[in-house]
């Protein structure tokens, strides 16, 4: 997810590392934090596979800077992982929403619907945090207050998520996108 972050806000304007670091931490900083040992890794290699590409500009004080732009490959690649998505970016909350965020670099509506549809078929699939041997627990059938609160609030959440799904999926087959 964090190549996919990079590309996607890469693909938004030219960034220097500084700043395409602060704009991950923002999406993604709550649940983990970009560490530079994490961040300038991935901007090599996906530097070194023709992806991004660095041009050394003038600093606002002595130092210059690197800043990142995307070539036309990392553009291409930016919008390979949005049309095929791996499992686990739809299914892991935090992964979803980096996807998300930058679905809107997929320029064909179909192919977002297409995404969007994965996501709707993981929700409406039957799960919960809690068990009793295979079977889901749903939240009125926990007696611990904290556990729950945890499948109160999830419920909510996906009730929420559900409904935006469906208006946007209908946007997208309408064919107004919004």
């Amino acid at each position: 997810m964090l190549e996919l972050a990079i590309l996607g806000f890469l693909h938004d304007a030219p960034l220097h590392g500084y700043e395409l670091r602060k704009r991950i931490t923002a999406l993604t900083g709550h649940v983990k934090p970009v560490a530079e040992s994490t961040l300038y890794p991935a901007i090599k290699r996906l530097e070194k596979a023709g992806l991004l590409a660095r041009e050394t500009r003038p600093g606002a004080g002595a130092a210059p800077r690197h800043v990142l732009t995307l070539t036309a490959e990392g553009r291409a690649e930016l919008r390979r992982r949005l049309a095929d998505p791996a499992e686990g970016d739809i299914t892991d909350e935090n992964r979803w929403f980096t996807l998300l965020s930058f679905l809107r670099h997929l320029d064909d509506p179909a192919g977002q619907a297409a995404v969007l549809e994965r996501r709707l078929a993981f929700l409406r699939r039957p799960s919960s945090f809690f068990y009793e041997g295979d079977r889901p627990l749903r939240a009125e059938e926990v007696e611990d207050p904290f556990r729950r609160g945890v499948l109160t609030i999830a419920r909510a959440t996906s009730q929420a998520e559900l409904s935006w799904l469906r208006r946007t999926l209908d946007a997208l087959r309408a064919g107004d996108g919004s």
